[in-house]
């Protein structure tokens, strides 16, 4: 590891020393109106030359002698263009101030249909995350991110979008995540390895909500999350910050059970530069968390490295190699010992301590030509290792190689064809699984359509095929189709139709182990899911005297059949054919989601206040249902609420900034009877069910950040989060963060 870091860091000094071109232009990118520096923008010099602005906006940009024309971009705004003379070794100061706009509506995007797409041109529910949300939120896990996003909620490490999925132990996702277009699913158990996304280079984070298995096959029942990552500039960029902070006491007092503040602290740098034809990128994140909980705490790091380079003798061939590593060493929080004075306290019977090891190697080559074809072949190779020094029968150390051919081909003005091949291969040697092999086949093609100037259909198809130890699933089509019309200027209409399909993870079929008083049974014979999704809705932009931005309003309606839930029950051992109570992954009937969720962005400027607001809401109605009558059983579905509701406010003036986040959630609707049974409640999660009484009522949040830009390069942040320090449970037995706080140093070197 530490030889590792030297060579990374000798390669970041060797990039920030080369030579420099002929000229230089500095200067500062701003807001006209109120003068803020707009940090994030892009300074395009000419094709595939350029950089992004600093801290406060400030930038400088290496350019050949004589004239040159910049053009200065940035979501939101207008967009400038400027052209002036450069003298050899001169160095010329250009200032530019940019107008707001709504054109975030023509904000790119890739994930909805694999091919790049405008926001507003999509016929499917895109949420988009921005990277400033991270940096002033203080947000270093993936995780808490996706979790304070509109119409989601993650329950232990596992998401759902608009209710599609509930908790499941561990095992299983119905939401797919993605990195630069390839899933990063653990092979085994089939989850989000959350704390191994790269955030250090993120450029935004793409959220399909809704089925989306034609496009990406299995796992993608519910939605997908997409990380994509930054693209280097002409100029090199290091970024850096270095952070530290604190665990108030609890709302409950009696719950405080250390006697030494509850410390967390993490440092993060960065690297991104283009050097002629060659992009290089590199990240280094550490993280130590002592934990609010006891025998909870954790250590991260995390690397990558990244290399692109554009073919100087054939135009449009693109080839490269990207790199993400990373270790963690850590105690995970199941049960609680008690709701007295040990809520906070993780069960000795329960507190394994677990290493974890990741990596993946994605090489990848890339030909378009004249922006009428294009062919791509990407692989990810992913290896990791799960191993309990203190229970080595739960060890695992799944693989697996993921490796897809994509062609698209704009054949008109009206028809563009995307059309590809993908393998998905996994081992795992477990003594936890069991050793098992699997292969996931499929193809699928889809065309896009412009009939008419305002109108933009899509549909598609999707063949899919499993097998695990040599049992082959049946060959499984899919569909999905959908439709945008732009009735106005900044109004656009949209309806889709997609089918999901979510073959069971190995962990699903063959997970046997006892935690505490939890066990877990195999279901070698459980069913793959399936599901459909539909939605229509409307995106408006609004431009005003008063204020600019977006409102994104959709109705949704999801059904799914042989949906998988752990039921608790008598069970036999598998090996000693005697049985006794646990969880067990099972087959329920039928189940439906029926909702809407508005989400909106507004900008407003208040003399030389910018003030930017978003945020959504989202009511669902998640219910189980006969399928011969269609009406529903009266049960609704475990682990999901009715209401939810996100607001960010932001302002800035001049060099502070300030802001605070609030989230809303309704009550649980339901959980595993076998946690308020009263032959069971006290076995497993002493206390509970009196808590559970008193306690499931929803909860209020808010997140409070402030923010001072020292200088040009540097700034100190300060966040609490959750500061009203209220007490509220994810999954039963597991309360959430009280209040905390913490301060940041960051900046550009």
């Amino acid at each position: 590891m530490q030889r590792t870091l030297s060579i990374l860091f000798l390669l970041l000094y060797g990039m920030a020393t080369w030579a420099a071109p002929d000229g230089v232009i500095r200067g500062k990118v701003t807001d006209q109106t109120t003068g803020t520096g707009l940090s994030g923008a892009n300074i395009i010099l000419r094709r595939n030359q350029g950089t992004i602005s600093g801290e406060n906006g400030l930038y400088h940009i290496s350019v050949p002698a004589g004239n040159t024309t910049i053009t200065f971009q940035y979501l939101g705004y207008k967009p400038e263009s400027r052209t002036l003379y450069v003298a050899q070794g001169d160095s010329v100061e250009l200032n530019v101030g940019l107008t707001t706009d709504i054109s975030e509506l023509d904000q790119v995007v890739v994930s909805a249909s694999r091919i790049e797409q405008k926001i507003s041109e999509l016929t499917v529910s895109l949420s988009l995350i921005k990277p400033e949300f991270l940096e002033a939120g203080h947000i270093t896990d993936a995780q808490e991110l996706i979790n304070k996003t509109s119409g989601i909620e993650v329950l232990d490490g596992q998401a759902s979008i608009r209710g599609g999925s509930g908790f499941s132990y561990g095992a299983g996702s119905r939401v797919l995540a993605l990195l630069d277009g390839l899933p990063v699913m653990s092979p085994d158990a089939g989850n989000i390895r959350w704390q191994f996304l790269p955030l250090d280079h993120i450029a935004q984070v793409e959220i399909i909500k809704g089925a989306s298995s034609v496009a990406y096959g299995s796992s993608a029942l519910n939605g997908i999350i997409h990380f994509r990552t930054a693209d280097a500039g002409m100029e090199p960029v290091t970024r850096f910050h270095a952070e530290t902070g604190f665990f108030d006491i609890p709302a409950n007092k009696d719950w405080k059970w250390w006697s030494e503040p509850r410390i967390f602290s993490n440092i993060s740098l960065s690297h991104l530069q283009r050097k002629g034809n060659t992009d290089i990128g590199a990240g280094l994140h550490l993280s130590a968390d002592n934990g609010y909980r006891k025998l909870n705490d954790d250590k991260l790091g995390r690397m990558n490295f990244r290399i692109r380079h554009r073919n100087s003798v054939i135009e449009g061939l693109t080839y490269g190699i990207n790199l993400n590593a990373g270790m963690t060493r850590k105690t995970d929080f199941l049960l609680w010992e008690n709701a007295t004075d040990g809520a906070l306290k993780n069960s000795e019977s329960t507190a394994i301590l677990l290493n974890s090891y990741f990596l993946t190697l994605d090489p990848y080559i890339s030909l378009r030509m004249e922006e009428k074809y294009k062919h791509e072949l990407r692989t990810r190779m992913q290896l990791s290792e799960n191993s309990f020094p203190a229970s080595e029968q739960n060890n695992s150390q799944p693989s697996n190689i993921y490796t897809e051919y994509q062609f698209w081909n704009k054949i008109s003005g009206i028809f563009t064809l995307n059309t590809g091949l993908t393998g998905n291969f996994s081992r795992v040697n477990s003594r936890f699984y069991g050793d098992h092999t699997s292969r996931n086949l499929g193809t699928f093609l889809q065309v896009d359509i412009n009939p008419a100037e305002r109108l933009k259909i899509v549909t598609g198809v999707r063949l899919e095929h499993n097998a695990l130890d040599g049992v082959n699933d049946k060959l499984v089509p899919l569909f999905r189709t959908g439709l945008n019309y732009r009735a106005a200027d900044y109004t656009y209409l949209r309806t889709s139709f997609g089918q999901g399909y979510r073959y069971p993870s190995i962990a699903e079929k063959h997970a046997s182990t006892t935690l505490g008083a939890i066990k877990i049974y195999p279901s070698p014979y459980i069913e793959p899911e399936k599901g459909w999704n539909t939605e229509i809705g409307i995106k408006q932009g609004i431009g005003s005297r008063y204020f600019e931005g977006q409102l994104d309003l959709a109705f949704f309606y999801s059904e799914y059949t042989d949906m998988i839930e752990y039921l608790f029950g008598i069970y036999p051992d598998q090996v000693s054919g005697e049985f006794g109570y646990g969880f067990k992954a099972t087959n329920i009937e039928a189940a439906r989601v029926m909702g809407a969720e508005l989400e909106y962005v507004i900008n407003k400027t208040i003399g030389r206040v910018t003030n930017i607001i978003n945020g959504g809401y989202v009511f669902m109605y998640p219910a189980e249902f006969n399928t011969v009558t269609g009406k529903n059983s009266g049960e609704m579905l475990k682990y999901r609420r009715k209401h939810s509701a996100t607001l960010n406010v932001t302002s800035t003036y001049r060099k502070l900034d300030a802001g605070v986040s609030l989230f809303i959630k309704s009550k649980m609707l339901r959980i595993d009877d076998v946690f308020l049974a009263e032959m069971t409640r006290e076995s497993l999660l002493p206390g509970f069910y009196e808590y559970w009484n008193s306690h499931n009522t929803g909860y209020f949040l808010a997140d409070l950040r402030m923010g001072y830009q020292l200088t040009g390069r540097y700034k100190l942040s300060f966040v609490v989060k959750n500061l009203t320090n209220t007490e509220y449970m994810g999954r039963p037995g597991d309360i959430m963060p009280h209040r905390n706080f913490s301060l940041r140093f960051s900046g550009t070197l």
